[in-house]
């Protein structure tokens, strides 16, 4: 039996021991958690400053902050969750009472990226302890800072049978994924997303895929372009564009294109200041190999403003281009760095035909104050989820499902969604032994017409 073998055979063990199944047992693990971020929280930050060369401010915000606050809403309404849930029974079931029982999958396996290497490694996390499932957790090789603060916290708080950190490369992600595990949830890029469905076929195994592509930004002509700006700088360099949600290129109206890029050349130097790599605080990209990738998507368009970089930190300025062309890598591949292209258009049906004839976005984001534009577009568009007058937001409310659809992803957590991730919905009804209804027989007397009256 391999090392991972062993550890799922360890882990099946202990989640058929029932220990994790009480709502008590459920929410004190929780606590522990947020204890624990709490203890490591200068640890997280400077491993997190380390593997990326995030400040506090983007570190604490976009991480650990949205981590405990999480682990709060879960402890808020975990209660009322985890209930059983009656429903309605129609007039062929009378006597019955039917309703829907939450149970956990048992070893749940969480492959977790780089970008967000902390984030995005314990949301999910809480899900699985929320529903009462064991979880191993895989991180990232490229933010390996992070992911061993992440095994030390993890290790000291829980039992390897109950919760692990698995350290490694590619090949112990796929280690892992050859076992049979009860629950996949994997977070990164559709290629990769392709082996893990796969993978998980081998044994059917329930998965959740939260993938990315390219997220559209649209700028009507009847927006507020300074707050649109703002919000679209904020959106799309943060983490150096490397945030699955982030605008991937903007299409703005032609009647306000001049403005709008004038409001965000401002908004930029205003959040990241007039010269970004003279800044240590500004984000990294994550390696050479990335950012020799973006360096080859430079150009597939103009640059306006930015476009210096600076290999030996490896960090980027924020980069706006025009006229791209449209089957250059740039419009074709998920930029994933701080690269954004702007388009032009004079009709919004061009914006949708063209958003439609490309694989489904994770996200999208509209600026207008037109409720009817509003509506329209978002009838006529698929995508994962998105704001209106915002960019990102979206990501961080507890009452919104999050996930993509098509090629960026299946399946949504967050909030009730992550407890609703990690559980099966099962679904009993209790019938009556008063009365049995004759009609379902075969013997009776007139029993196709009988049943046929009673099922008009």
């Amino acid at each position: 039996m391999s090392t991972h073998a062993a550890l799922i055979h360890k882990q099946t063990t202990y989640f058929r021991s029932r220990e994790t199944l009480p709502l008590a047992f459920r929410k004190q693990a929780l606590k522990r958690l947020a204890d624990a971020i709490r203890a490591y929280e200068s640890d997280i930050i400077q491993a997190l400053k380390q593997d990326l060369n995030k400040s506090e401010f983007e570190a604490y915000s976009s991480e650990v902050g949205i981590v405990l606050k999480e682990i709060r809403f879960m402890l808020q309404h975990l209660s009322k969750w985890a209930r059983p849930r009656k429903v309605r029974t129609p007039m062929t079931h009378i006597g019955s009472s039917g309703k829907l029982l939450y149970e956990p999958y048992g070893v749940a396996l969480i492959i977790a990226p780089w970008n967000f290497p902390f984030q995005l490694a314990v949301l999910p996390l809480i899900g699985a302890i929320a529903a009462g499932n064991c979880a191993i957790v895989k991180p990232s090789e490229l933010t390996p800072n992070t992911a061993e603060v992440l095994a030390w916290l993890i290790g000291e708080t829980f039992l390897e049978e109950y919760i692990t950190v698995v350290l490694g490369g590619v090949e112990t992600s796929q280690s892992l994924l050859a076992e049979k595990v009860d629950k996949i949830f994997y977070t990164g890029g559709t290629e990769v997303g392709k082996v893990v469905m796969k993978a998980a076929a081998m044994h059917l195994t329930p998965v959740t895929l939260e993938l990315g592509g390219k997220s559209p930004c649209i700028v009507h002509k009847d927006a507020r372009l300074k707050l649109a700006a703002k919000r679209i700088a904020w959106g799309k360099f943060m983490n150096a564009g490397q945030t699955c949600v982030a605008p991937d290129y903007v299409y703005v109206h032609e009647d306000v294109k001049e403005e709008f890029l004038t409001e965000l050349m401002q908004a930029t130097a205003l959040l990241y200041g007039a010269d970004p790599l003279a800044d240590d605080t500004y984000t990294r990209v994550i390696s050479a190999k990335h950012f020799d990738r973006l360096q080859r998507l430079m150009p597939g368009g103009e640059v306006v403003f930015g476009g210096k970089s600076d290999r030996d930190s490896l960090r980027m300025e924020p980069t706006v281009l025009v006229h791209a062309d449209m089957g250059h890598s740039l419009m074709q591949e998920e930029i994933f760095g701080p690269l954004l292209p702007v388009l032009t258009y004079t009709d919004i049906e061009q914006v949708l035909q063209f958003v439609n004839s490309r694989p489904k976005p994770l996200a999208l984001y509209l600026f207008s104050e037109s409720e009817r534009l509003q509506r329209h577009v978002l009838e006529h568009a698929s995508f994962g989820g998105g704001c209106v007058n915002d960019t990102v937001y979206h990501y961080t409310s507890p009452y919104l499902p999050f996930g993509g659809v098509g090629s960026s992803g299946m399946g949504a957590y967050h909030g009730e969604s992550s407890f609703q991730c990690f559980s099966h919905r099962k679904s009993v009804l209790k019938q009556t032994t008063l009365l049995d209804i004759p009609f379902r027989y075969p013997h009776l007397k007139n029993g196709l017409k009988r049943i046929k009256m009673f099922l008009k």
